[in-house]
């Protein structure tokens, strides 16, 4: 099914790229890409997003677990009616599975992208976190349709 092929590709990129940053770059090292707007930052993550919760890997394994099962679920009986929520499920899929090879192999998250908002430094992130971030706008835009037509249904 593609919304597993969306899956797939992302978290071969992630992989791929964290495993360029760890190959490549010291811990800690950053490469201006855009001064003061991108920089590629060799960071480890042993938490979630923005780092809250380090060290708390029991939590992540069964959240992970749960998650995977939903949208797995979800993807085979609801996917396949609509393409904008099996895409959003294939990318929190993707997203989900990339960070927990992570934490499966190495206790911990690799982060590398660093932007720069102003003068505020982001929260450095992967490739699996811009996955789920995207996947889970995308699920509540389709909320908000399902919503709309549902209210336009009752009318």
């Amino acid at each position: 099914m593609m919304y597993y092929a969306i899956a797939l590709i992302i978290i071969v990129l992630d992989q791929i790229t964290k495993w360029i940053v760890v190959q490549r770059m010291e811990q800690g090292e950053s490469i201006p890409i855009i001064e003061n707007v991108f920089h590629l930052t060799s960071h480890r993550n042993a938490g979630a997003a923005f780092g809250i919760l380090q060290g708390q890997m029991w939590l992540f394994y069964i959240a992970t677990a749960i998650v995977l099962v939903f949208v797995t679920y979800y993807i085979q009986t609801q996917g396949k009616y609509n393409p904008l929520f099996g895409t959003s499920l294939g990318l929190v899929l993707g997203g989900a599975i990339g960070n927990f090879i992570d934490r499966l192999l190495f206790n911990e998250v690799v982060d590398f992208i660093d932007v720069y908002i102003g003068t505020y430094n982001f929260p450095i992130f992967n490739v699996a976190d811009m996955a789920l971030t995207i996947g889970v706008g995308m699920l509540i835009v389709y909320v908000f349709i399902e919503d709309r037509k549902q209210e336009k249904k009752n009318d």
